[in-house]
């Protein structure tokens, strides 16, 4: 099982914009997935996905002031602006490095230096 964590508490704001003050406009994202099981330290094994998303801030009907915004807010608009595939397809490519730390399918190594003769 994994469990995501979002993290979208930086944001770039219009200081002013059609009449409101603080007005988001791009968030940066974080996405941690933190899997329950463990590596050989003990540690659980965890993937980070960054980005950012831009805002649609044409409508600002439903303004929220930026005083009394909170990161669940702000996570539902990144959320809502991205689309249901695109949070997929963000927590699966999490998934999908998780498994290969897990179980790896290519494994770099370095080959030994030559034996020197003298």
């Amino acid at each position: 099982m994994i469990n995501y964590a979002w993290d979208c508490k930086t944001v770039d704001t219009y200081p002013t914009h059609a009449g409101e003050s603080d007005v988001v406009y791009n968030v940066h994202w974080r996405v941690t997935g933190t899997s329950d099981q463990v590596d050989s330290d003990g540690d659980p094994y965890s993937v980070t996905i960054i980005g950012t998303q831009s805002l649609n801030t044409e409508d600002l009907s439903n303004f929220t002031a930026f005083d009394t915004v909170v990161h669940s807010d702000v996570v539902g608009w990144v959320k809502e602006a991205m689309g249901e595939e695109a949070v997929a397809n963000i927590e699966s490519s999490i998934e999908s490095q998780i498994d290969n730390l897990i179980t790896p399918v290519s494994v770099t190594l370095t080959v030994a230096d030559d034996p020197i003769n003298n």
